[in-house]
């Protein structure tokens, strides 16, 4: 099984100030201004073979958040298959609580980008569309209003989720 970059979204629950209006002709406007009201991470990854996501909220991006993920991701794992996910270069992917789980079960294997290079990571085809549809536009009460949603957005994704279909031929890219 191939799982396509663990990593984590940071967000950011927030009630507009002034309400949005649209006025004639003219598009929808944003104010700038903002209650924060918490921030949650989301520890996510995709399963590039059936298309389907895999998330965990948590409060905090510290290991032993990332080390209970995988473990989640190791018991959703059929016991005869490997499992390979593909990281970034987030401080609490090497950490030495992350390398003890690499020792202790060998079917986890863990593969890091060259910094700068999310692009190549399918997952964050996912992080679009779930900031287009949920996150850009939201209204949060608070950082437990915002978990809730974006698991139920994950699960509503999974019950209709298919592999991308993410192809490149090799030529070099044409400046425009």
């Amino acid at each position: 099984m191939v799982l396509n970059h663990w990593t984590q979204l940071a967000v950011s629950t927030s009630i507009s100030l002034r309400p949005l209006q649209v006025v004639g002709w003219r598009l929808e406007r944003r104010e700038f201004e903002y209650e924060r009201n918490g921030t949650v991470v989301l520890f996510a990854g995709l399963n590039v073979h059936e298309g389907g996501v895999a998330g965990w909220v948590t409060d905090s991006t510290r290991s032993e958040n990332f080390v209970t993920f995988l473990w989640d991701l190791m018991d959703q794992t059929p016991a005869h298959l490997d499992l390979h996910c593909i990281e970034d270069n987030l401080a609490a992917h090497g950490t030495p609580e992350v390398q003890e789980l690499l020792e202790y079960n060998p079917r986890m294997h863990l593969h890091y980008t060259p910094t700068h290079s999310s692009w190549l990571n399918q997952v964050e085809l996912f992080f679009s569309i779930l900031e287009r549809r949920l996150l850009r536009r939201g209204k949060f009460a608070d950082a437990h209003d915002l978990a809730g949603r974006i698991i139920g957005f994950i699960k509503d994704y999974n019950r209709r989720a298919v592999p991308f279909r993410w192809t490149y031929d090799s030529r070099p890219l044409k400046v425009a």
